[in-house]
């Protein structure tokens, strides 16, 4: 089978990841006063500073996982940034029945975001996409 890193299929990969971080963050632009009672509620200092922090990594991370501007360090970021917030947010644990499902359908979304992300940090961008038109072209 042909590699498709050349193709289309990193420019779709990278748009469907990226919508999940860019209506994060505009989610949490229109909504700040309840996003920030929900980060207040999970004790963390500052939560407006806090909010606006996530709200920043998201949105320029999403558009610029979706422009293809650098993928690799950026994957990274929001890999790393889905840490903290996966097992703060989504502790599924430490409920009991129905009220465990939404949380833990979340935290197993957020692992296969992050495994995409991985895929990104490791092989970039693709081909339609800033980082590869800004690559070094043989002479």
């Amino acid at each position: 089978m042909a590699n498709s890193s050349g193709g289309v299929v990193p420019l779709v990969g990278r748009i469907l990841i990226s919508i999940v971080f860019i209506l994060g963050g505009i989610g949490k632009i229109t909504g700040f006063s309840m996003e920030e009672g929900m980060v207040a509620a999970k004790h963390l200092p500052m939560p407006a500073v806090a909010l606006g922090i996530a709200l920043v990594v998201e949105l320029v991370g999403g558009l610029a996982i979706l422009l293809g501007l650098f993928t690799r360090f950026t994957a990274w970021i929001l890999f790393l940034y889905l840490i903290p917030i996966t097992f703060l947010f989504h502790n599924f644990w430490a409920f009991g029945g129905m009220d465990r499902i939404d949380p833990m359908i979340h935290f197993e979304k957020n692992l296969a975001i992050m495994g995409g992300l991985l895929v990104l940090a490791t092989y970039g961008a693709g081909a339609y996409s800033i980082d590869s038109s800004r690559a070094a072209k043989p002479a």
